[in-house]
């Protein structure tokens, strides 16, 4: 067996890290980030780190500024609404889609998803409700059928994530959040399009409000 890291794994590696140390705010909002010093801390080459960055900025985690260099990207009010906005349409679209397709083991595993994030919430483990969250709504993507809306939910995915570690580290909110997710596993279950549609919009709606609150705060704390 081969045990052996290759340079594709330190690549993708790479990417991963500087991607969960902007969303988790190790790295703040327009702050620049300097090569050398992304070289010593994740111990790569600057080839690894320079397409780290390369990849993150198709992401729109960071902008990249010719004779300036690379800086977190900063994420207006109005981008993250738009965000919103476009999630509700989306995300509820696909729980109505999904509510006619689900089966029990999809079932099975929004269940382990909504278990591990429970979990997660009570241990206070921001990361792990992150993706607990990710693995419930790819469920959801893959049983709508719609191969496209997929695509374009993937492809938010980087900044939804930024926004929800900020409206998860609110007091209170990750508990709503499970309840939320609830009541779309019981919409999926029972097969209601309906009221999927209704339960997957209200909760994007919810952590919407949660994040107006906390722009809000950053702009009064500025």
């Amino acid at each position: 067996m081969d045990l052996k890291i290759s340079p594709r794994s330190v690549q993708q590696e790479t990417v991963r890290l500087v991607r969960e140390a902007i969303t988790s705010g190790y790295f703040k909002p327009g702050e620049r980030l300097v090569e050398a010093k992304l070289c010593s801390l994740l111990g790569v080459s600057r080839t690894s780190v320079r397409e780290a960055l390369r990849v993150l900025a198709t992401e729109k985690l960071i902008t990249i500024v010719p004779n300036k260099g690379p800086s977190v990207a900063e994420l207006s009010w109005a981008e993250a609404e738009s965000i919103y906005h476009l999630r509700a349409l989306l995300e509820g679209e696909a729980a109505a889609l999904a509510a006619g397709r689900v089966r029990p083991d999809d079932l099975r595993r929004m269940r382990e998803a909504l278990d591990t994030f429970a979990d997660a919430v009570d241990q206070q483990d921001w990361k792990t409700r992150i993706s607990a969250t990710a693995d419930f709504y790819e469920v959801i993507i893959q049983c709508c059928g719609n191969a496209v809306m997929g695509e374009v939910l993937h492809g938010l995915l980087t900044r939804i994530n930024f926004l929800r570690a900020r409206t998860m580290a609110s007091p209170g909110r990750a508990k709503h959040s499970v309840r939320e997710l609830e009541s779309i596993y019981d919409a999926l279950e029972k097969g209601d399009a309906r009221v999927a549609r209704a339960a997957a919009v209200a909760h994007v709606k919810a952590a919407e409000a949660e994040a107006c609150d906390v722009y809000r705060e950053m702009n009064h704390a500025a």
